[in-house]
Order: C-alpha cells, then sequence, then structure tokens
C-alpha cells in the first residue's frame, strides 16, 4: 500500500507559511513531505521562491516527518559538491529522515549565474555525474575527481548522517528514466503512467520506491477553484520542452493565455468532489506508486488539510 505525503511548494509560499502548511500536513495524517527547489516561481503570481535548505532546516525542528526535495538540480546554479553538503546536513537533522530528489534542471533556475544551457543529453550525463560525486562525498571520505563536467579536490564532507542520503532521480521520458533506474535509489514522475513504472522496475530499479506527485485546487466553489489553478499554475499545462527551456518568470507568462479555463479544469482536480480527489489518487496506486504526495493551490490550505483529514485520506488505503 503507499504512502500518501504532502507536496509544499516553495513557489507560491513563504518560508513561515511552508512550516505552518507542514505542521497542518502532519496533524491530517499525511505521511512525508516533499517540498521543490527553485531559484525563481514560474510566473509572477506565485511569487515566492525561498532557498530550500533554509527550509528544510526549519522543517526539521516543527515536525518529525520524513522530507524529501522535489527536485533539486545539482548540475548548474549550485555545484554536486555543495549540494552533497547540503543533503548530508538535512539527513542530519532530520535524523536520516531525508531523501535528495534530484532531477536535470530547468533554465528557469539553473540559468542565472549566465553559464550555458546544455540540451537533454548533456544534462543528464551531468546529472549521472553529479550523482556519483555526491554518493562518494556521502561517505566522509577526501574525495578528489576529474570528471567530464566536474572537479572535485580534497573535499570531505565532516558532518554526515548514519548512512548515506538516498538519492531519487526524476524522469518524465524514457532516457531519464533509465537513468533513474540503472543509479537511482528511487524514481520520480509526476504522471501515473504504469509503462514508466514499469521501465524503471524492468530497466534496474526492481523493488526501488516509485514516488510521484499532483497538484488540487480544493474549494467549495468549483468555478473559482479553476480559476485560482489557471492563474497560479497554468505552467503545468505547457507542451514539449517549454518548461525546461524558457528562462524567466515572464516568458511563462506570456504563454499563460494558451491555457484556457476549460483545459485546467479538464486536466486539474478541482473542487470539493471526494470521489474525484480519492480516484486521483489512486491513479497513482494503480499504477504502482508507492508514494504519492499532493500539493494544494492556493490560499485555503487550512479548508484543504480539513478536506483530507475528514473525507480524502479515510477512503485511501495506506502503508
Amino acid at each position: 500500500m503507499p504512502e500518501y505525503g504532502y507536496f509544499l511548494s516553495c513557489e507560491e509560499f513563504g518560508p513561515a507559511d511552508l512550516v505552518e502548511q507542514a505542521r497542518m500536513a502532519e496533524q491530517a495524517g499525511f505521511q512525508a513531505l516533499w517540498i521543490s527547489d527553485h531559484y525563481h516561481p514560474w510566473n509572477d503570481a506565485q511569487g515566492q521562491s525561498p532557498f530550500v535548505w533554509s527550509v528544510i532546516g526549519a522543517l526539521s525542528e516543527a515536525v518529525s516527518l520524513p522530507v524529501e526535495t522535489a527536485v533539486t538540480c545539482p548540475t548548474v546554479r549550485i555545484h554536486p559538491a555543495v549540494v552533497a553538503q547540503a543533503a548530508a546536513t538535512s539527513a542530519v537533522m532530520t535524523g536520516g529522515g531525508f531523501r535528495l530528489g534530484v532531477g536535470s534542471g530547468e533554465a528557469l533556475n539553473e540559468h542565472v549565474l549566465g553559464d550555458a544551457w546544455p540540451p537533454a543529453d548533456v544534462r543528464l550525463d551531468m546529472l549521472e555525474e553529479a550523482v556519483q560525486v555526491m554518493r562518494r562525498l556521502f561517505t566522509g571520505e577526501e574525495v578528489t575527481h576529474h570528471g567530464p563536467h566536474y572537479t572535485v579536490e580534497n573535499a570531505r564532507l565532516y558532518t554526515v548522517p548514519d548512512e548515506p542520503v538516498p538519492i531519487d532521480i526524476s524522469g518524465f521520458g524514457p532516457k531519464a528514466t533509465s537513468l533513474a533506474a540503472r543509479v537511482g535509489d528511487g524514481y520520480i514522475t509526476m504522471t501515473p503512467e504504469e509503462p514508466m513504472v514499469e521501465q524503471f522496475r524492468k530497466g534496474g530499479g526492481g523493488s526501488k520506491p516509485v514516488s510521484g506527485g499532483l497538484k488540487v485546487c480544493y474549494g467549495t466553489d468549483r468555478a473559482e477553484a479553476v480559476r485560482t489553478a489557471r492563474r497560479l499554475w497554468s505552467n503545468q499545462l505547457l507542451p514539449g520542452e517549454m518548461g525546461q527551456i524558457l528562462p524567466t518568470p515572464s516568458h511563462f507568462e506570456q504563454l499563460a493565455p494558451l491555457v484556457t479555463e476549460e483545459m485546467v479544469g479538464d486536466n486539474t482536480v478541482c473542487g470539493d468532489d471526494v470521489d474525484e480527489h480519492v480516484a486521483a489518487l489512486k491513479a497513482f496506486a494503480d499504477a504502482g506508486f508507492d508514494r504519492i504526495y499532493v500539493n494544494q493551490i492556493g490560499p485555503d490550505q487550512r479548508g484543504f488539510f480539513d478536506f483530507y483529514r475528514t473525507k480524502v485520506l479515510p477512503r485511501l488505503d495506506r502503508g
């Protein structure tokens, strides 16, 4: 049976709100936390972007739930040796309850230092090398590495957890899923597609955990919930590679008119129909996911947590 967690959105909420949401999630019966790692929000309407590692430190004191980044890009904006230090410290602070979710990233966050934004195949090569570097550093031993993308000289992490930090790899296509199966400690994806889960498991992932997430917009007025979801998260429904290559929030805002309210209503769970919320979560369970995370869009966080505590979570088979 899967576990159900809450997905904290650093694009939409500041640090204090995120910590309070984590408290409400634990009280409502959620079993784990995801937290996004962004330098920019997707658009100015979302309006936030706190430094995820500071927030994780606060979460470690506020709640007892395990935490995972969903996801960190350890390749361009931050060197993998520095990400390894942040992840190791997070694992120590959470008593071993931290997983590092990683992915190949988006130009939106990674271009800010002026570095070139590589094509997808190169980004995946960089990600694989970054994972190798971080795994070596998690041992606590001194590491020197001269690879095609990264150099590390005499680096040693002195603050490390008892067990190495698990690294889960995000993938939305066959190549990234293959990488996750080969070198990941788990697999992350955002749609309940059973063929991708099967590719991961048959490609070497075996029984390692598969995690997925979705956004919903709970509200008693479904039409208003649809409008809120469109205003804040229309970027989710943009096709193709635009999410990976557009460099600024204003570019996503320029494309927002392409996403209609009808599209949002057809593709996002909005409103307070219990059956609809339960069915969306069960779709992930039926596709073979082990961990399923849900995020509430918009300001009605307390209403969402009350709704899930009393009506949705009791309907789910949970591990």
